[in-house]
């Protein structure tokens, strides 16, 4: 069983920064790729950035240069770096993560519970 917790979201003012981390615990042989979404209301849940293994980064244009995606390999965590936040920012984040769990099985899509990041203007 693997699971996924996300911290660090909270109320920030615009052009301030927030830094989001997403914890994988339980069986893990090694993870994949990890990406943030994010969901606001009312709105489909949209990629926001992702990294592989291999710390090739991918980010949604809106956050290029604000926002950083980080990994760290022996803990198992991913981080995002937030800075000069706009309220359009606001919204649900979430982690995902491809991991394999054993040697014995392939990869899946795990996935945390959100957090919650709003930015005032």
């Amino acid at each position: 069983q693997v699971q996924l917790v996300e911290s660090g979201g909270g109320l920030v003012q615009a052009g301030g920064s927030l830094d989001l981390s997403c914890a994988a615990s339980g069986t893990i042989l090694r993870v994949y790729t990890w990406r943030w979404y994010r969901q606001a209301p009312g709105q489909q849940r949209e990629l926001v950035a992702q990294i592989t293994r291999g710390e090739v980064r991918n980010y949604q244009d809106s956050v290029k240069g604000r926002f950083t995606i980080s990994r760290d390999n022996v803990m198992n965590i991913a981080y995002l770096h937030m800075s000069n936040l706009k309220p359009e920012d606001t919204a649900v984040y979430y982690c995902g993560a491809d991991v394999q769990p054993t040697d014995h099985e392939g990869s899946q899509t795990y996935w945390g519970q959100g957090t919650q990041v709003t930015v005032t203007s």
